[in-house]
């Protein structure tokens, strides 16, 4: 799809401004087609019926780098990877987050970018970001964020923000398979700016084999959404090879989880407390198949009392996938 002379696609993150009911919408292109942007749009709802009847772009802003500069293109020093986007209703603001990248055995002439969390205006321009602890720091070695592992997950509170790796570190053990999990982690930081803490996410083994058996698979944690001060929605997705995406959608909770900002490894054997997690909904059990689900908001609420619970797709400019919008009513938020 085509708008105001931009590709449409790869929508991997969305948030919604509670107050004008402004949708906001980014895009993870790294300017195969475009530059880095985000667009603004409406989702239609009837609060009586709690119906869900369509998407409406609205607007394209191009996400500009600190010097006012668009971010270069996919392999070049500074590119950028977007993956998540919140509307800061206290500060009227944009949160957003690039994935990082950095060379690995597959991409050795990848330069290395550093992953990051930067606040824009509803323009786009640049305002200031999150320091990062020094563990989330991407390198050209085997150590730190692995490549396609980087920040995929936001959240923002009144209090709080918080930022979820995709998967393990190097020095926190292999990705997950079929024959086992592995750990990820959950970074908070004050409205100031501090780094509070860092918890621990198990994420879970692959919910099948890849067919055949040596096939590609990728998982871990694409999206995270603040219930309350402990508690975050997470969406968990897997793509396996032959089988396709697998997706869950947990509560957890980091209420007497081990804050593990401070340790080196979470494979090196001492022991931690990670925070717990409830199955809320097996997208398994959805039809049509589950596609490459990336997108988690809350939407407005509706008559009954209800919120409204919007989960979205990001088709990886792939024609055999697509850009899809699903719009649960939940309780208990």
């Amino acid at each position: 799809m085509e708008f105001e002379g931009t590709t449409v696609g790869g929508l991997s993150g969305i948030d919604r401004d509670p107050r004008t009911g402004t949708w906001y919408f980014i895009s993870d292109d790294r300017w195969r087609y475009n530059a880095a942007r985000f667009y603004t749009g409406q989702l239609h709802f009837d609060p009586a019926m709690g119906t869900f009847t369509g998407v409406k772009l609205t607007g394209v802003h191009t996400l500009l780098q600190p010097d006012g500069t668009p971010y270069p293109g996919y392999g070049k020093p500074h590119s950028a990877d977007p993956e998540s986007i919140r509307f800061d209703q206290w500060s009227r603001r944009l949160l957003w987050a690039h994935e990082g990248d950095r060379p690995d055995e597959n991409n050795p002439t990848i330069p290395v970018s550093d992953l990051f969390v930067r606040k824009v205006d509803t323009h786009g321009r640049h305002l200031g970001e999150l320091e990062l602890p020094d563990n989330l720091k991407l390198t050209s070695t085997a150590s730190g964020p692995r490549r396609n592992f980087g920040l995929e997950g936001l959240a923002v509170t009144r209090h709080r923000f918080a930022a979820m790796l995709e998967g393990p570190r190097y020095e926190d053990g292999a990705p997950p398979t079929a024959d086992h999990g592995a750990p990820t982690r959950l970074t908070v930081w004050s409205r100031d700016g501090r780094v509070l803490g860092q918890y621990a996410y198990p994420i879970d083994p692959l919910p099948a084999k890849p067919v055949p058996p040596t096939g590609q698979s990728d998982s871990g944690v694409s999206e995270i959404l603040p219930i309350d001060g402990q508690r975050y929605l997470a969406l968990e997705r897997s793509w396996i090879e032959g089988v396709g995406y697998r997706v869950k959608l947990y509560e957890i909770d980091l209420k007497g989880a081990t804050n593990v900002l401070d340790r080196a490894s979470l494979a090196s054997g001492d022991p931690y407390q990670a925070v717990s997690k409830r199955l809320v909904y097996d997208f398994g059990s959805f039809r049509p198949p589950t596609q490459n689900l990336e997108a988690l908001a809350w939407g407005p609420r509706l008559a009954t009392g209800e919120c409204t619970l919007v989960v979205g797709s990001d088709d990886n400019f792939d024609a055999s996938e697509m850009t899809q919008f699903l719009a649960f009513g939940a309780r208990g938020c």
